[in-house]
């Protein structure tokens, strides 16, 4: 070989492993840094209601937003802008839930629109992530079960306490209070009291106006749509958006809005995900027939003598969050059982449960705070309402989920919807 030659191919084999050595196959993650997801695996949403609770869920799960709806134009215009003009708009849900590059529906209207969208979506092949309270009624709920199981979805319900975060005034997570539950140290039947003395704010400051004067409509918002199934009545900003939860065609104040949040850990740790109480019993002054008042006391009994009380005076400090005849746990749990965390020590953790939405729609699994379990809580909530509503104690059938004896509490499970809306 010629020397220019030899000087050649060194010359090559230095630029070839020089070039080599700048060309490294680089993970995916570590271009997007921890927990990096290619967008081409990312599961797509599209979001119903961008108001403020709904932009929250923007982020939710690691999934792509694509599409957005809501019937305010100024809440559309800010979600443009938060997520960029790539993004889909729609004044009419109808429409999104039918774009196949849609995965996943997040429900974020208020709640007489739930039960309505979340079967829409079933139908139309879309997982659902609903806001709570899962529905308005006890019907709607049961019309979601069918529709979400007919149709093979995964559903998740928006609140999370059963399986993630501080139980509110009982200081820890629900997992040791399910444990304890499941121990049988406070022996059984149990009595769960939610209310002030325990850790528990029944947001009273949601209640409706009995006096509101009719004026016009803002240019921006589609008010007849807004209402959908509700029945018609004129437009007065304390009826939408942020106060919506004060009327009884739309939500049920406190008690819906933060029913599910408070009494769907204690269903769990009760174990009573697969029926519902056999009685409410009520302490309350006479409810307006459209505006949500507050009350006292809500009583719920279990056929087998469980109780849960809901106490919104709050008069009393001090006071149990858990009692049975063996024992009682106060809020930062606390107990009168001697030696508690040892004698805990004893006994299994509860079955493990599906926390990652993500994982349970790519896996095909039921999620933890599902559509199930989540209508058997939201009953709860409704079955308070209804009690409420009519100013008497009803008797429950938790089989057939009817109110017993009771024609007036039944015209309040399937409630009429206005205009061509349906839940068939």
């Amino acid at each position: 070989m010629k020397p220019d030659q030899e000087n050649s191919r060194r010359d090559f084999l230095k630029k070839s492993a020089l070039a080599l050595a700048s060309f490294t196959i680089v993970p995916r993650f570590v271009l997007g840094g921890k927990g990096y997801v290619a967008p081409s695996d990312q599961l797509t949403k599209g979001v119903i209601g961008v108001g403020s609770m709904g932009r929250n869920h923007f982020p939710y799960g690691d999934t792509r937003v694509v599409a957005v709806c809501d019937v305010d134009q100024n809440h559309l215009k800010t979600a443009v802008d938060m997520l960029g003009k790539g993004v889909k708009t729609f004044t009419d849900y109808r429409e999104l839930i039918q774009l196949p590059e849609v995965d996943i529906v997040h429900i974020a209207t208020p709640p007489h629109w739930h039960g309505i969208m979340a079967a829409d979506a079933a139908r139309a092949g879309k997982d659902i992530w609903c806001e709570k309270p899962m529905t308005r009624t006890i019907g709607e709920g049961k019309r979601v079960v069918e529709a979400v199981q007919q149709h093979g979805r995964i559903f998740r319900l928006n609140t999370w306490f059963r399986f993630d975060d501080v139980f509110y005034g009982m200081g820890t997570t629900v997992k040791p209070i399910k444990k304890l539950v499941d121990s049988g140290l406070l022996g059984w039947p149990l009595k769960v009291t939610v209310g002030r003395g325990t850790g528990y704010d029944w947001k009273f400051y949601w209640v409706g106006k009995t006096n509101l004067d009719p004026v016009p409509v803002p240019k921006d918002l589609d008010y007849n749509r807004w209402l959908g199934p509700a029945p018609y009545k004129p437009y007065n900003p304390h009826r939408v958006h942020g106060t919506f939860r004060g009327y009884w065609d739309y939500d049920g104040g406190g008690l819906g809005d933060m029913g599910q949040h408070y009494m769907d850990p204690i269903q769990y740790f009760l174990g009573k995900d697969n029926t519902s109480p056999v009685s409410v019993e009520i302490d309350a002054p006479q409810q307006h027939t459209d505006a949500v008042g507050t009350w006292r006391r809500i009583t719920y009994t279990y056929e087998d003598g469980c109780q849960i009380i809901l106490d919104g005076e709050g008069k009393e400090e001090n006071i149990p969050y858990i009692e049975g005849p063996k024992g009682k746990l106060y809020p930062g749990f606390r107990s009168d059982i001697p030696d508690l965390q040892r004698k805990l020590a004893a006994f299994p953790d509860p079955e493990p449960q599906v926390t990652d939405f993500v994982q349970a729609v790519k896996n095909r699994q039921k999620f933890a705070l599902n559509e199930e379990n989540g209508h058997r809580s939201c009953t709860l909530v409704n079955m308070g309402l209804a009690a409420l509503r009519l100013g008497r104690s009803l008797r429950f059938d938790p089989v057939k989920q009817e109110f017993i004896d009771d024609e007036g509490a039944n015209r309040l499970v399937y409630q009429p919807m206005r205009s061509d809306w349906t839940l068939a």
